[in-house]
């Protein structure tokens, strides 16, 4: 909700590429929540635990991925029926190792690596386990935005993908 009229950014999408899966980010209220699913928004996230939001795309049969730092808002999200736990601002806060280290009294929780994830450390995250990564600037710089460069955003998308599949691999042959 930070990109001026990400409303109408996530109707114009939704509508025109019927395939995507489009979701509304950095949702702090209800309000806006619900007018993220009328414009065709299929998940919900936010930087934090914003209870109000979870319990609406839990009633509204949405996707939701609230944003938490502590093991104390892991369990929280978890237990409140987050879909997955969004750790932001994860490289901020110790990277990959604060993921591992999450990861070892939450084995049954999907984590979501976001804040500070890039194509150095997206594999790193993957191993340490995350489920996914949230990526932001570092995916869709602004001035490929601003420039109209297409497809620019789609090598950096396909680099990200090669880097998690790697990364998976990796994973299961361990």
């Amino acid at each position: 909700m930070t990109t001026p009229g990400a409303i109408d950014v996530i109707a114009d999408v939704a509508k025109s590429y019927p395939d995507m899966i489009v979701g509304g980010g950095t949702v702090l209220d209800q309000e806006t929540a619900r007018r993220c699913v009328d414009a065709g928004a299929s998940f919900l996230t936010s930087p934090g635990l914003v209870m109000e939001v979870v319990e609406f795309a839990l009633k509204s049969e949405v996707v939701v991925f609230p944003g938490v730092l502590t093991a104390s808002e892991v369990i929280m999200a978890w237990k409140a029926g987050s879909d997955l736990v969004k750790i932001f601002p994860c490289a901020q806060v110790g990277g990959d190792s604060y993921i591992r280290a999450l990861k070892v009294p939450f084995p049954q929780v999907p984590l979501i690596a976001s804040g500070g994830v890039n194509q150095r450390t997206a594999a790193k995250f993957i191993l340490a386990g995350a489920c996914a990564l949230g990526i932001g600037t570092e995916l869709i710089p602004e001035e490929a935005v601003m420039r109209r460069r297409e497809a620019w955003i789609h090598e950096l998308a396909r680099r990200y993908l090669k880097i998690v599949k790697d990364a998976r691999a990796q994973k299961k042959g361990s």
